[in-house]
């Protein structure tokens, strides 16, 4: 089994900062690719962030310039680095990842942090 857990959300004021981390653990051969996606209340699941196969980062249009996604790959871990919030930007945070084990992708989500950002 394949675990993602995150960490770093909380309540901010608009404007502030939060930093968001992804631990993934478990029986694995190498991650293919690992992201952020959002769902605020009412909402669908958006992406948020995250890494294509070639490595490049990817980042939803309403967040550009303001978030940015970064990766250690030693520790498995991605980071969402999310600057000038708004409240807009409420909604729970998942990460998500394709790993790899004996050829074979899966997918898998994590329980989900909490972001609010109050005006």
């Amino acid at each position: 089994q394949v675990q993602l857990v995150e960490s770093g959300g909380g309540l901010v004021q608009a404007g502030g900062s939060l930093r968001l981390s992804c631990a993934a653990s478990g029986s694995f051969d190498s991650i293919k690719s690992m992201g952020w996606y959002r769902q605020a209340p009412g909402k669908q699941r958006e992406l948020v962030a995250s890494f294509t196969t070639g490595g490049n980062p990817n980042y939803a249009d309403s967040v550009k310039g303001r978030f940015t996604i970064s990766r250690d790959n030693a520790k498995n871990t991605v980071y969402l680095q999310m600057n000038s919030l708004k409240p807009e930007d409420t909604a729970v945070y998942y990460c998500n990842a394709d790993v790899i084990r004996r050829i074979v992708i899966m997918n898998y989500w994590g329980q989900g942090t909490q972001v609010t950002v109050s005006s």
